[in-house]
């Protein structure tokens, strides 16, 4: 892509969000908030009337004049925002995207950006061709603790990484999934290896990089779902460490957890929903010098993982021109790893980096057309 220039601003940005349910009120809106010297909230879009005036109150009371609109595109029209939030249900992601972009917007949306490989090659040609970008939500890479931890493993302080586990075991009932677009590939693209488990393993990756291979299994064992419950893998990185991820809405004991084994120490967080500095442990490994493991303490300032941390982030990127993290190939490997473990689980066969490309029926949909896993409803 040809390079962005840079974009200095003496004033805020403009924001526009699409969709104002709990996430944009919850998580967005506190992001926007925290960066009020540096981006304005100037509309807010909605096809839900009371919805919609709920937020602008809410915003109101915080300081925030919001426009409302019922119609995504008049408001690109008229307002041309410099960035968009999305927070909508996933099936809406793709086009929405893609118009922001069209416009020259810069986007963040929830997870998933999109809910196959082929519509995220569709978001990548219209980041080509309007030079703005497209980032997901993926907040846990930016807390403090997650920064540190990847420093320390990509400089080689804690050694070579050789076992890894990544585990998402929640809970979601049937009153969860009452939801519509809930549990079906057209509208959420997955169960919760797309809708869950896709933060923590998100997060492994950061950690470790590019994987190679995945060998995978998917079923439903509770839900009335199109999509699964629980699904696990076997993953190999391009490094030779072997790594197991957990995906499940299955456990009544709920915990987000990744553990890394390298040569010289144990990197492990424990957490739920978000994470700050005390959720990550390091333990030495018994020949390591007792005075070396003080470089591995956790940084001074503690940021706990969150959407303001990561628009901050965005907000730089902009400043400076370059493409964002959380965008471009960096996103797109974590939803290729999304299509080869559903590949793999579904076929039986173990799946390789760079396989799903066009004409591979896992390619336009995660579910890949196959007989007991397709839609039917």
């Amino acid at each position: 892509m040809s390079s962005t220039p840079t974009r200095l601003h003496a004033t805020p940005l403009r924001a526009a969000v699409v969709g104002t349910g709990s996430i944009v009120t919850g998580s967005h809106l506190p992001a926007l908030r925290a960066h009020a010297d540096r981006i304005e909230l100037r509309a807010a879009v909605d096809v839900d009337p009371a919805r919609l005036d709920a937020f602008r109150t809410e915003a109101g009371a915080q300081g925030m004049d919001v426009e409302g609109y019922a119609d995504f595109d008049a408001m690109l029209e008229a307002v041309r925002p410099d960035l968009v939030l999305i927070g909508t249900p996933p099936s809406l992601h793709r086009a929405q995207t893609v118009a922001a972009l069209k416009a020259g917007a810069w986007v963040l949306c929830e997870k998933p950006l999109c809910l196959s490989l082929a519509e995220y090659d569709e978001i990548a040609a219209a980041e080509e061709a309007s030079g703005a970008y497209a980032s997901v939500v993926f907040q846990h890479r930016y807390g403090s603790g997650a920064v540190h931890a990847r420093e320390l493993i990509a400089s080689g302080e804690l050694g070579a990484p050789r076992v890894a586990h990544c585990q998402t075991t929640w809970h979601r009932d049937s009153a969860y999934y009452a939801v519509p677009w809930r549990g079906r590939w057209e509208s959420e693209g997955g169960g919760p290896t797309m809708g869950h488990g896709i933060h923590q393993f998100d997060l492994l990756l950061h950690l470790l990089g590019d994987w190679s291979e995945v060998r995978a299994m998917a079923t439903r064992l509770v839900h009335d779902t199109e999509s699964e419950d629980v699904s696990t893998a076997l993953v190999r990185f391009e490094s030779g460490a072997l790594a197991t991820v957990v995906n499940s809405v299955l456990s009544p004991d709920e915990v987000s957890r990744i553990r890394v084994d390298c040569a010289d120490a144990t990197v492990e967080l424990t957490h739920l929903y978000g994470h700050s500095n005390e959720d990550w442990v390091y333990t030495p490994a018994p020949h390591v010098d007792t005075e070396r493991p003080t470089a591995w303490r956790t940084p001074a300032a503690d940021v706990p993982s969150s959407h303001a941390a990561q628009l901050g982030a965005l907000l730089d990127a902009y400043q400076q021109g370059v493409r964002p993290p959380g965008s471009g190939a960096d996103a797109r490997r974590t939803l290729e790893f999304a299509a080869a473990l559903y590949k793999s689980a579904f076929t039986g066969q173990p799946v390789r980096a760079g396989e799903i490309t066009a004409g591979d029926p896992y390619y336009p949909a995660m579910h890949g057309s196959h007989p007991d896993w397709s839609p039917t409803r």
